[in-house]
């Protein structure tokens, strides 16, 4: 297939803070088919810092049709702003019938994207998707540049942190006493919905014996949303972990990732940051969610739990209050795939 040189080029990219780390294999392989292009990538304000200081892109554009492009008139000022930037050509990895209406409204010439029959009319390439539940998201979205004549050499997810990042993590250690010879262990209990999340108990006493029995320095990260949820692991602790929910953001949360000797999480965006910044080793604990679809990938130093209790999987039951996939895996699980 002759591909076509373009010098300006636009990725409209998907909402998901997981996903779109895995778009950036996507970004990575579009820059090496076009060293010498202008590329942007457009993304929710939200995910910004997932691509801040990716060296393969030269711009970032923020879309909020939620909140800051919500109005009829604030979408049209979008849709001018992109036709004044005049790019040749858009892979459209979301695959809304909005996004392909915008870039049609804006005058991008060729639009690229997986099929669908409410937007296919949009598209000057129509890509057949493949099933989507069977392809992990990685495959899923590079299939669209390949599938457009170009050339993908790799499939790995990238994420990058600065020197600014690194040090703020450093001092957070010193000032928790966490020192070199200490073993740094951070568990990641939160998640985006209830049944990915493993009960409360599990943590506490994984959390204690780790301590104990491995003599770890234990740091509870999340969001300022899952200060609670850390406060209650504790209350059910013998045994003082470091609570670090609202102390990092995106950027720094990946720095200590890479400074950290283990990273046990569910399924969930820190799991894909930590497998994209480090070479330490990572436990991930699944339940509703397959792996083969949104897992680490590839599985570089991840482990993987995971216990069949006959329920199916994906499972999007997000009102499931028996959960017992993520019980099924205990803290004697991890506890040995931590002594391997």
């Amino acid at each position: 297939m002759i591909r076509k040189e373009y010098k300006k080029i636009l990725i409209f990219n998907v909402n998901w803070l997981g996903d779109v780390l895995f778009s950036t294999a996507v970004i990575r392989n579009v820059r090496r088919n076009f060293p010498d292009s202008f590329i942007a990538c457009i993304v929710p304000s939200r995910c910004y810092p997932v691509l801040k200081g990716n060296p393969h892109l030269d711009e970032i554009i923020i879309f909020d049709e939620k909140d800051r492009h919500k109005g009829i008139f604030e979408l049209l000022n979008f849709v001018q702003v992109l036709r004044k930037k005049k790019f040749d050509v858009v892979y459209l990895l979301h695959r809304s019938f909005s996004r392909a209406l915008i870039c049609r409204l804006a005058g991008i010439p060729e639009r690229i994207g997986h099929h669908t029959k409410k937007r296919g009319f949009l598209l000057t390439k129509k890509i057949i998707p493949p099933k989507k539940d069977s392809l992990h998201r990685i495959d899923y979205y590079l299939d669209i540049i390949e599938k457009a004549g170009l050339r993908v050499e790799d499939r790995h997810t990238e994420f990058f942190v600065s020197d600014e990042d690194l040090e703020f993590t450093q001092a957070f250690l010193n000032k928790n006493s966490v020192g070199k010879g200490d073993l740094a262990v951070v568990i990641n209990p939160g998640g985006n919905w209830p049944p990915k999340r493993w009960p409360k108990d599990y943590w506490a006493e994984l959390a204690d014996k780790l301590i104990e029995g491995f003599k770890a320095k234990v740091i509870i990260t999340g969001s300022l949303a899952d200060l609670s949820l850390a406060q209650h692991i504790k209350e059910r602790m013998i045994n003082k972990p470091i609570i670090a929910c609202g102390a990092f953001n995106i950027k720094q949360l990946g720095a200590l990732a890479k400074k950290a000797d283990l990273f046990i999480t569910a399924d969930t965006g820190p799991l894909h940051i930590a497998n994209s910044v480090g070479e330490k080793k990572i436990i991930a604990l699944f339940g509703p969610t397959s792996p083969e679809v949104t897992g680490p990938y590839p599985l570089k130093n991840v482990t993987i739990l995971k216990k069949d209790v006959g329920c199916k999987v994906s499972c999007y039951e997000v009102n499931c209050k028996d959960n017992r996939c993520m019980k099924a895996i205990t803290p004697g699980d991890v506890l040995k795939e931590i002594k391997r």
